[in-house]
């Protein structure tokens, strides 16, 4: 499948390239990028094994590195790319960022944010889901059935 720059298949297809690099470090594969102007601005892992830190997430990596990048803590001309739904934490840590977009992969009906309430995300945040669905659910099946 051959996919148009710039698209969100495009970026969807790069946040799996680190949610891969997780995955090689026995990491919980998600992986994300943060975009801005259709440049990658931020990329990012999951690490809280690395660094022995359970808010490690690859969002909050991915917010961090793009803050720094653009130097401000404001990301509302950002669209984030992320392997699978955030959780309550990275989607109120993207709330106070005030990210203008957000796209992922696989919805998590364990811990995603949306089993708690939209709201928990800036009224301004645009949302889509499902982007890539199959590809980024199936590397999360992979790491968890060797685990078993």
């Amino acid at each position: 499948m051959e996919l148009i720059k710039y698209s969100d298949g495009y970026f969807m297809k790069e946040a799996l390239k680190e949610a891969k690099k997780a995955f090689e470090k026995d990491e919980v594969p998600i992986g994300a990028v943060i975009v801005c102007k259709n440049k990658i601005i931020a990329r990012a892992h999951n690490l809280t094994e690395t660094l022995n830190d359970v808010t490690a997430h690859a969002e909050m990596q991915v917010f961090t590195s793009a803050a720094n990048y653009l130097g401000g803590k404001y990301l509302e001309e950002c669209t984030l790319y992320v392997t699978l739904e955030p959780c309550v934490m990275c989607a109120g840590a993207s709330f106070w960022t005030q990210l203008g977009r957000i796209v992922y992969g696989a919805s998590d009906e364990k811990r995603g944010y949306t089993l708690i309430h939209d709201s928990i995300l800036h009224p301004k945040t645009a949302v889509t889901p499902g982007v890539m669905k199959e590809e980024c659910s199936e590397l999360l099946i992979k790491f968890f059935r060797g685990k078993r």
